[in-house]
């Protein structure tokens, strides 16, 4: 029976890596800034997913990545994390833009522990591989693509190793092959990559070879989006299942809300994999799961922030929230009555640049979200509120003013940020488009994105005499490369005159 399936996961986790261990399929997905970062989902059919942790809490200890010194991590942090099993132990393999290093994590268990360390060299949006002879290798390169053997413990390249030139794009294209994934199926070794062609969709490539050190040839097997618009899916590499078919998983473009993995059937002809359903990415698909009737955990929550015993702080929270950048945990608590206080230490004039912003992905193809927020405890000039975060941000929430609470909807439009470098760093304040005086330090705010056929609306509303009341008109979120991610709800407080205010949110509904 074929059923509804694409897109798989109707959320921003681009530039997914696959594995099969067993019966349990494994994926790994770009985070960039937020945290606890390199999310790793489990599913057993491939269409349903849930989270099974993160690679890390923390990675680079930089200005840029706790927000110091007026500096952030937008547009960078992690990228394009490769997952493999060998062995019996897991490694995941990225590179930290920010910093400009690369990071090896191993582990027993894909819950963790995860051991980090750091490979020397250079590799963009690597494939780790493990042939079958112990040899250890890393695939990477923009336009051109490189082979470069690693030493045995994985620290860097190996002296006198193999290295070399696999592929080179000499085409006229937009973006030169990049996104590598690589394996070795039967007597061949595999090189998927992700390109775009002047004037045509991101395509998807495959290439082979008999050996490592001979000619690699082939080329697009992919180039076609699904129904909803016109971007290609591309960017992935490939698995098979317990009953012997294969798929590839890969993402594609959908506006504000991000990049959203897609699952494509994988056939073979002549010791070469044919993508699609005649070329064409499928929405419907036979799926046959390993376990049929398991009870997966939604990759979104409602919370009333309760605190759970014997846990520590760092786990204290649900595996759908992450922070935007490296938390301050001194300035975060969790209150016995259930509520999450936040506690300002910075000055700032704009959202962005608040620390301690909680987020959840928004999901497609609509979603909403409410918070109560409790600005009792806040300071003249502090703002708190309920955000859509990417850098054309709106936000609805309280201000405090004279000892005055007003409810502000603040938006920043895309017209204030046509320059991408402006936009990573935006020291300049939201418009604020709507103040209304309350009568409480206390509101019920609530936001509703709509995504359906690329209309990334955002509604705004705070509830007053029983009711939600619409505040201002809709807001156009875009899907902006100064953030390079997709948008998300998020709690946010920033003080603008003087630090030490504090907010408590509480009773947050994700509704979908």
């Amino acid at each position: 029976m074929r059923k509804n399936v694409n897109p798989i996961l109707k959320m921003d986790y681009p530039d997914p890596d696959v594995i099969r261990v067993d019966d349990t399929f494994y994926m790994v997905s770009t985070t960039m800034y937020f945290m606890p970062g390199c999310s790793i989902l489990r599913s057993y059919d491939l269409a349903s997913w849930e989270i099974a942790g993160y690679a890390y809490d923390e990675l680079d200890d930089t200005p840029e990545e706790k927000m110091e010194l007026e500096k952030t991590e937008y547009g960078g942090g992690m990228w394009a994390p490769s997952i493999r099993y060998h062995e019996g132990k897991f490694y995941i393999f990225f590179k930290s833009n920010n910093a400009k290093k690369n990071y090896l994590f191993t582990a027993d268990k894909i819950e963790g522990p995860w051991k980090k360390s750091v490979v020397a060299g250079d590799f963009h949006d690597a494939s780790l591989f493990f042939d079958d002879d112990g040899r250890k290798y890393l695939i990477h390169g923009n336009t051109e693509i490189k082979l470069t053997e690693l030493n045995d413990d994985l620290t860097g390249a190996k002296k006198d190793g193999l290295e070399r030139v696999l592929i080179k794009d000499e085409r006229k294209v937009w973006l030169g092959y990049e996104g590598s994934h690589f394996y070795k199926i039967g007597k061949y070794y595999y090189l998927f990559v992700i390109d775009w062609p002047a004037n045509g969709l991101r395509t998807e490539s495959c290439f082979r070879s008999e050996s490592l050190e001979g000619e690699f040839t082939g080329g697009e097997v992919l180039s076609c989006g699904t129904d909803y618009c016109a971007s290609g899916v591309a960017q992935g590499g490939i698995v098979d299942t317990l009953n012997g078919k294969w798929f590839s998983v890969m993402f594609q473009d959908m506006g504000a809300v991000g990049r959203i993995p897609v699952l494509v059937p994988v056939t073979w002809k002549d010791d070469f994999p044919v993508f699609g359903d005649e070329g064409k990415v499928p929405e419907k698909l036979e799926i046959i799961g390993s376990r049929p009737n398991y009870p997966y955990e939604p990759l979104y929550v409602s919370d009333k922030f309760l605190p759970k015993e014997n846990l520590p702080k760092n786990k204290q929270l649900a595996l759908q929230w992450e922070w935007n950048h490296r938390p301050d945990d001194k300035l975060w608590n969790l209150l016995p009555e259930g509520g999450l206080e936040i506690t300002t230490d910075k000055l700032c004039v704009n959202l962005t640049h608040a620390k301690n912003t909680l987020t959840q992905r928004m999901l497609w193809p609509e979603c909403g979200a409410e918070v109560t927020i409790d600005g009792s405890k806040m300071q003249d000039g502090d703002y708190a509120g309920l955000c859509a975060l990417q850098s054309c941000y709106g936000m609805i929430g309280l201000y405090r003013e004279m000892g005055n609470y007003y409810l502000v909807r603040i938006v920043r439009n895309s017209e204030d940020l046509k320059n991408e470098n402006i936009a990573r760093n935006d020291y300049f304040p939201g418009d604020v488009t709507d103040k209304i005086k309350l009568d409480s330090s206390s509101v019920i705010v609530y936001l509703k994105a709509n995504f359906e056929d690329m209309k990334d609306r955002l509604d705004f509303y705070y509830y007053k005499d029983d009711k939600f009341v619409k505040v201002g008109g809709p807001h156009k979120m875009e899907f902006k490369l100064a953030h390079f991610t997709g948008n998300r709800f998020g709690l946010c407080c920033f003080s603008t005159r003087k630090v030490g205010g504090k907010v408590v949110f509480s009773n947050f509904k994700y509704n979908n």
